[in-house]
């Protein structure tokens, strides 16, 4: 799996051009079908229909499903609906609260919850990393209150310095950070992410 960009334009672009890169072994990515077209939530009541599109690599001849930066892997929520769950909770709001005020199922709402603060530690030391590793004259978030705090104060620092480093990159939000850092599986079963990221 591969995060890009939400536009489809861009990345039928960037896929003509040899733009997007293997993740395994950095050769070239051509197109290579599309998966399953399925319903997404957004914020609200509103449906997107997502069908991202898959890459095959020139050198290898792996397969990657180009997932777009508005989503996280296996999610049926945008990660914009899943970031305000995670601020709110952070604010202090229960995730029967939460559920409440995003119009979601209090069982979804509390397994992200859930799987968000079994490794809040985890993602703050990596966006912590990333904040000092791109940022100039970088300083580590203040202490936020709690583990899940914390951690959405490292990813939003290292928006910020994200931001800075890339002005090009225009505004980013702190959860497309999340997706692109993490390609998508921020609160996937098994983060491969931290595994290559956490020292």
């Amino acid at each position: 799996m591969l995060t890009v960009n939400a536009d489809r334009g861009v990345v039928e672009r960037q896929l003509r051009a040899g733009e997007l890169a293997c993740r395994d072994c950095g050769g070239v990515l051509g197109g290579w079908g599309w998966s399953i077209r399925r319903p997404v939530r957004d914020l609200g009541w509103a449906t997107l229909w997502l069908q991202p599109r898959r890459a095959r690599c020139a050198g290898c001849g792996r397969t990657h499903v180009l997932l777009p930066v508005v989503v996280l892997a296996r999610r049926a929520d945008v990660v914009a609906v899943i970031w305000a769950a995670l601020a709110a909770a952070a604010g202090g709001l229960g995730a029967r609260g939460v559920a409440r005020r995003l119009g979601r199922p209090h069982s979804t709402v509390r397994g992200w919850l859930r799987r968000f603060a079994g490794r809040a530690g985890d993602v703050r030391r990596v966006f912590t990393g990333l904040l000092v590793e791109v940022g100039v004259d970088a300083v580590a978030p203040a202490p936020a209150g709690s583990p899940l705090a914390d951690a959405l104060a490292a990813i939003a620092g290292a928006t910020v310095a994200v931001g800075a480093r890339w002005p090009l990159l225009g505004t980013v939000s702190p959860w497309a950070i999340a997706v692109g850092a993490t390609n998508g599986q921020l609160l996937s079963p098994s983060p491969t992410w931290m595994i290559t990221t956490v020292s």
